[in-house]
Parts: C-alpha cells; structure tokens; sequence
C-alpha cells in the first residue's frame, strides 16, 4: 500500500490542521488511486475549514475539493485508465493530500500540454462558472453582464464564457491593482467595488440593461446590483465573499453583524419586479456524473484557453497559501505543489 501526507483537521480554526501520515487502502471497485501533484485552493475549502460550509464532515477530515496527478493504481473494473495517465479531478473534500482514491469517473483527462497546476485550476472554477451561465442565468446572444470578482478564478471563466455569446461583461474587484488583469481578459469595463458602487454601475452600464448578475460578494453591493436588475434579470448566487477574513479562525462578531444586517429579497415582490435569484452550489454537480461529463464536453468544444495560475506554493506552505487566499489580493488560481 502507498503511505500518504494529509492535512487534516477537525473544522474550527486553521490552527488546528496538521499533516498526518497513513497509508493509502488498495483501490476499490470502479476506483483508482491518484498521486496528488497539484491542488487547487477554492473559497469552499476555507469555510469548510472553519465550519461555516453545512456539507463539512463532522469529525477529523481532509480539506480540498480540486487536484491534478498521475494514475497510481487501477482498481477492478476500471477500463478507460492506466497506470501513469495524467489526469485531474475534483472531489466532495479529500485533496490536501499526496495521494488518494477516486470514483474513476471524476478522474478526467488532463488537456494535452497542460501542466499539473494549470489542471489544478480548471474544474471547480470553470464548471462552477459555465453551469451558473448557461443552464441557471441562461445566457443569451448579446447580454450585459455583472461579474463579482473578476479577477478570481471563477470570475476569469465567467467572463471568457460570456464572450462566447457576444455578452457586454462588467467586471467588479476590490482593488485598483486588478483592474489591469480585467484589460488583458477582454472585459468591456470594471470597477473597484466602493461606496459609489451602484453609481459607478450605471456608469458602466451607460444605458444598458443588466440582464444576469454573477454574485459572490453580498451584502450592499448584493442589494445594489439587485436593484439596478433589469426585468427578467437573473441573479446567480455561488458564494459569499464578504464573509471570509485573513485569520485561523472566522470573526465571529463581524459574521453576526453581515448575518443580521444581510440583504433581504421578498419573495412575493420577485413577480411584480419580475427578478430571479437562484443559489448554485458545485457538491450538488458532483453526485451527477453523467452531466458533469456533459458539461465538461461543451466547454471543451468552447475552446476557452488555458487556466490563469496566479500564485504556487510548496506543500509545506499550504497554510500560508491560505491565508494569502483569504487575504483577496489573489489574482486567478492559487495552487499547492506537493513536491
């Protein structure tokens, strides 16, 4: 059996994780056994962390939801893999490790020339933004949309996959310095998220309609851009990053203050205004395998380009990694090298 390095921890505070050796049990049945030589850090992970995710285990657990390596063994039945095959995958936690055991199905093929990191930087995030787009805001020819940190991983995806349709695409960050990144991916116009944000949105919007919202920020900057929705807009929510901090453990007061100060959508104005809100959670494409491979497919057809790998770090340095992440000074993928 193979010996593997874990982060492990039980969720509460970042402090409490610690590498754990063990060994790896033989693949079962329709599985096979990955050696881990790339991960991929998502805003899931650090509030699966702190206990703040409803789908983080209970007990101990092994964060991470994103990887790349190499095929290490094939368990029984297992007929599309090999030994040696480079591949990368996405799993419901387990990936701060060197090595573990998949369904094979969510073993996918690394793109021919890609390097492991950039593998570590695709799925979650590209899958996370094209599903959003196309099957939950339904994306049209021609549409304006709002991307919230356009500069992130996600945010990268949204808006390379918008382009496919011809969107006019309005990128949000939180600092100056990225706006720079938003020039070089082809946004038609970004912000720096402010007091003045919902001005600066018209601004940008310069007549348009805003038709689809992708959210992550909450909050005001939430209620504002829910407001200035056209009719029949849409809103995609998949995260919250206003909830997150640079630290060990979550600001307990600060979450009480955004929880009981959080925007508040009445559900019987939604049909007179005639808005949608829609809430997207990846776990919930994990358990569909066949769609997984579907939509994995149409995006391959898009031709979207490479990851954007913005930051790489050691395995011994994985916490710092994280808080660099939590920091939001990241620009693209922060990734996690194991050797």
């Amino acid at each position: 059996m193979i010996t593997r390095k874990s982060y492990q921890l039980k969720a509460g505070s970042l402090a409490n994780m610690k590498v754990v050796e063990a060994l790896l049990p033989e693949p079962a049945k329709g599985e096979v056994s990955i050696a881990v030589e790339a991960i991929g850090l998502n805003f899931a992970d650090i509030f699966a962390i702190w206990g703040l995710y409803g789908a983080t285990p209970k007990d101990e657990f092994i964060p991470g939801l994103e990887y790349a390596g190499t095929i290490a063994k094939v368990g029984e039945g297992v007929t599309h893999l090999k030994e040696g095959d480079k591949i990368m995958g996405v799993t419901r936690f387990g990936a701060y490790t060197t090595h573990l055991n998949i369904d094979a199905r969510y073993a996918i093929p690394l793109p021919e020339g890609w390097t492991y990191e950039e593998g570590a930087s695709y799925l979650v995030q590209v899958l996370t933004a094209y599903y959003a787009l196309t099957e939950l805001a339904a994306i049209k020819e021609g549409q304006t949309v709002l991307i919230h940190s356009a500069a992130g991983g996600v945010g990268i995806w949204a808006n390379r996959i918008a382009k496919k349709y011809n969107a006019y695409t309005i990128g949000s960050v939180g600092s100056d310095h990225k706006l720079e990144m938003l020039r070089k991916e082809g946004y038609d116009k970004g912000i720096v998220r402010s007091k003045s944000f919902a001005e600066d949105l018209k601004k940008a919007l310069d007549g348009r309609d805003l038709e689809v919202i992708m959210e992550c920020i909450g909050g005001k900057i939430f209620q504002q851009g829910y407001d200035i929705l056209a009719p029949q807009g849409r809103v995609v929510l998949y995260g919250s990053a206003r909830y997150g901090s640079v630290g060990n453990r979550p600001n307990y007061l600060k979450l009480l203050y955004y929880f009981f100060t959080r925007p508040k959508i009445d559900p019987q104005k939604m049909p007179e205004q005639n808005k949608s809100l829609m809430g997207f959670n990846l776990i919930w494409l994990y358990h569909r395998a066949e769609l997984l491979h579907r939509l994995l497919d149409e995006l391959k057809a898009l031709d979207l380009g490479r990851p954007h790998v913005g930051h790489v770090y050691g395995f011994s340095d994985l916490k710092q990694a994280i808080m660099k992440f939590q920091s939001g000074q990241t620009i693209g993928k922060v990734v996690i090298k194991t050797k």
